[in-house]
């Protein structure tokens, strides 16, 4: 089995566990996911898939150095999936796979919260970037992290504008002390 698809396999059985155990079941808190959560997951499968097909049938854009890169490519898999489930940890009962505000949230500034806004996110996006270059394709890479970087952004705009609204000040101002993944040197649009 290739690198490639092992990774891709065991970031599937995580997210799986995830939905499965971390989908919002409050009886208090209230979605407002806007469906970027199966959105998400359509433009993750389309950009794996689009990428692999890129890195198995465009020869052109193979990289050198291809054990090497499927190396780096495992370890930033790995670190990124690391990251994000610090970040699920750290969160603990706030965190769901679906955007939920609970009517008691708390805002959360402890662990990688302190170092970044949407942490989990941003480790998906380093274990993206460890699947891609197992690829040793930078077409397949651009084919895989454009999309999933968009989603992303998104995602993070839907979760900014709901924890605005929830927590006020509070979180306006974590978001001023805080960098976010997506706005290189600004903390706060």
């Amino acid at each position: 089995m290739s690198i490639s698809l092992t990774l891709g396999l065991i970031y599937l059985i995580s997210e799986l566990l995830l939905t499965i155990t971390r989908r919002s079941r409050s009886r208090t808190g209230t979605k407002q996911d806007r469906s970027t959560l199966r959105v998400l997951w359509m433009i993750i499968m389309a950009s794996v898939v689009a990428g692999v097909f890129v890195a198995g049938n465009w020869r052109a854009g193979a990289l050198p150095h291809g054990r090497a890169l499927e190396i780096a490519g495992a370890v930033l898999f790995a670190l990124g999936l690391l990251f994000r489930w610090w970040a699920i940890v750290t969160l603990g009962r706030f965190f769901t796979v679906d955007v939920t505000i609970e009517k008691d949230h708390e805002l959360v500034e402890r662990g990688p919260f302190r170092l970044v806004r949407h942490p989990s996110y941003t480790g998906v996006l380093l274990a993206f970037v460890g699947v891609a270059l197992s690829l040793r394709n930078w077409g397949a890479m651009l084919v895989i992290l454009v999309p999933i970087f968009v989603a992303l952004r998104h995602r993070m705009n839907v979760e900014e504008e709901a924890l605005t609204r929830a927590l006020g000040s509070r979180y306006v101002d974590y978001m001023k002390r805080t960098k976010r993944l997506g706005r290189p040197g600004e903390k706060f649009s």
